[in-house]
């Protein structure tokens, strides 16, 4: 059996947490075992009380003092995962956890080190959005693969999974949007066999919570060459 940790940051999430948890345990994949996380960020409604009254739906709950961002929450999640792979998902409702069946082939097929889901390698759907979001994960995407040697199509998808030893969560030195690029390039680093899979996207709006804004890309692309010359200095 390979063991995937899930890990689910929530901030102000009540409105979709338990939908969420009740379709990533609905997931059943032969040879996969799942661990399910999930960090509270400090949330202000009732995330954490519907968290606690349905237990049975995840196999942790870390409840952080205050609000201190995604990052954050993500290196709680991180420093108590047990998994092979450390998979992420958000609290909402955008990402389909019916995708994990794709995401899990690279894994169980070719022993893959990173496996990214991509919105935009004919998905089932994705929801048309923002004009100029989609062009930032251009742009982040272009410069993430000249600065390492990379093919992706969608580096800032939700769905990445990496092999848990490739990042140790003690050494993440960013904590806002930017990290996940941090996460990448360090897997990316120290990992050998990388996969995209298609994955379907139903994004929210600002008005239904979405809270990434196009200035996030500049700490973003910031990140991306900060770790490329980090890398040749053996960093």
């Amino acid at each position: 059996m390979v063991k995937i940790t899930i890990l689910i940051p929530a901030y102000n999430e009540e409105a979709t947490i338990l939908d969420i948890l009740k379709a990533v345990s609905e997931q059943s994949i032969d040879g996969i075992e799942f661990e399910v996380i999930v960090i509270d960020d400090g949330s202000k409604d009732r995330t954490v009380e519907l968290l606690e009254a349905n237990s049975g739906l995840y196999t942790k709950l870390i409840k952080q003092p205050r609000n201190g961002g995604k990052g954050a929450a993500v290196k709680a999640g991180m420093k108590e995962a047990c998994g092979d792979y450390i998979l992420f998902q958000d609290a909402d409702l955008e990402y389909d956890p019916a995708d994990y069946k794709k995401l899990m082939v690279p894994v169980l097929r070719f022993d893959a080190d990173v496996v990214m889901g991509s919105r935009f390698l004919a998905p089932e759907f994705v929801r048309v959005s923002y004009f100029w979001h989609k062009i930032g994960n251009y742009l982040i995407t272009f410069v993430f693969n000249i600065f390492n040697n990379t093919t992706f199509t969608d580096v800032y998808s939700c769905y990445l999974m990496f092999r848990r030893t490739l990042v140790d969560a003690d050494m993440l030195q960013t904590e806002g949007w930017e990290q996940h690029a941090e996460i990448l390039s360090k897997a990316t680093r120290k990992g050998k066999s990388f996969y995209e899979v298609p994955v379907s996207y139903h994004g929210r709006t600002y008005e239904e919570g979405k809270k990434i804004r196009a200035h996030h890309a500049i700490a973003v692309i910031f990140t991306i060459i900060r770790r490329r010359f980090s890398r040749q200095k053996g960093l």
